[in-house]
């Protein structure tokens, strides 16, 4: 199979926003803040400060531009790889349990951008 044939699910859009995260299992755990890298219905993108194990089930936290509802999942991380400059890690992180609503926000916000790249 060639390399650069997409095997992913869920369409997936560069697109960087604030999003916040932490540790399902940590109780008393703040959130922390980060900058998405990508995202798709399936999963979001993401760096982190940390290295977060492959075990680690995530609560994340984000806002799609322009809508003004907070979307919230559970998810899991699929691949975590180090940064080649500074201590960072960019994380890979898939989508559990989210709900059906938050779903079809996520892709219909991909549509929209997908077949309307100037809004």
């Amino acid at each position: 199979m060639p390399k650069d044939v997409e095997k992913r699910k869920y369409p997936r859009m560069g697109i960087r926003f604030p999003l916040k995260y932490k540790n399902l299992n940590s109780i008393g755990e703040e959130f922390r803040g980060t900058i998405s890298k990508n995202i798709s219905e399936g999963g979001v993108r993401f760096r982190s400060d940390r290295f977060i194990s492959l075990a680690c089930r995530l609560i994340v936290e984000f806002n799609i531009p322009a809508i003004q509802k907070p979307i919230r999942a559970i998810s899991k991380i699929a691949w975590i790889k180090k940064l080649p400059v500074g201590d960072d890690y960019e994380v890979g992180n898939q989508f559990l349990e989210i709900t059906r609503q938050d779903k079809e926000i996520i892709r219909s916000y991909i549509n929209q951008q997908l077949e309307n790249p100037s809004i």
